[in-house]
Formats: C-alpha cells, structure tokens, sequence
C-alpha cells in the first residue's frame, strides 16, 4: 500500500512470483508454480511444502529441515523487496505463516542478506515491528476482499 491505496501498474503487483536464487543441489524440488516452477510460491507456499515433503505445514514438527528452508525462501523474498520498495512495514500471513517460530527465523535471514547494507533502526534493531503477522490472521485475505468489494460499489 501506498499512502493508504493499493499499489497498481499495469496490472496488480504479484509478489509471490519473484524469481529466486534456487540451489538444486541443496533443494531439488523444482517447484508448485505453474508458470515458473521455482518462483517465491513455487519455492516457499503451502503447495510448495506439500509437494516438497509429502506433508501440510500443520503436520510438520517444529525441528522439519522444512522451516529452515522456507525462512531461507521467505527471506530471500523480503529482502529483494526490501531493497526494490523500500516499505515501511512487512506484514506476513496465509497458512505457513501461522508457524509462529518461522517469524524470529525469517527476520535472521533478512537481517543477514541485507548484511548491514540498509542501516535503519527499523531492519537492525527493531526488525520484530518491522517484518509482522497479519493482525487479521487468517482472514486477512476474506476481509481484504470484502474490503475492496466495498470499495468498489462505492
């Protein structure tokens, strides 16, 4: 969001698709996505667990090699955005997200690609308020909806 509206250009912004660095010796899972394979959704989203694991995040224990790659997956995402549209706040949600240990992983990862590169508080000090979950849980995406349902009748 920008000054309170949704960011838009040509069409409406795809994050998920970002292309990213994929070691297919250390992960051979190729990908979920259907246009990219190894994209951020192909790489690090629910179907990209299941494919990847045979199990839904819910079922993965804690200690899973999974969270570890996703926080690497996540991270390599956030911090290409970090660094493109310089925001303010992250705010992350879905199913996979509700991993409440992937959150402290995640900003480890982040804080490490950007290697001191970007020196504000917000990403060296207080990266717990800056990279957050969504307030709304799991339904951010049912009330964003409704949202901008509204909106538009308006």
């Amino acid at each position: 969001m920008i000054n309170g509206q949704l960011l838009h250009g040509l069409l409406h912004p795809e994050m998920g698709h970002l292309r990213l660095p994929h070691d297919l010796d250390q992960d051979p899972y190729r990908g979920a996505c259907r246009f990219h394979g190894d994209c951020l959704e192909g790489l690090a989203s629910g179907a990209a667990l299941l494919g990847r694991w045979g199990h839904r995040a819910e079922e993965l224990p804690l200690d899973h090699p999974a969270w570890k790659l996703e926080a690497h997956y996540l991270a390599l995402g956030l911090a290409n955005l970090i660094c493109t549209l310089s925001p303010q706040r992250i705010i992350l949600g879905g199913g996979i997200m509700q991993q409440t240990t992937l959150f402290p992983m995640v900003r480890r990862n982040v804080q490490q690609l950007l290697n001191g590169y970007l020196r504000v508080p917000a990403i060296l000090e207080q990266i717990d308020q800056y990279i957050v979950p969504a307030a709304l849980g799991s339904q951010a995406g049912v009330l964003g909806a409704i949202a901008l349902a509204k909106k538009a009748i308006r």
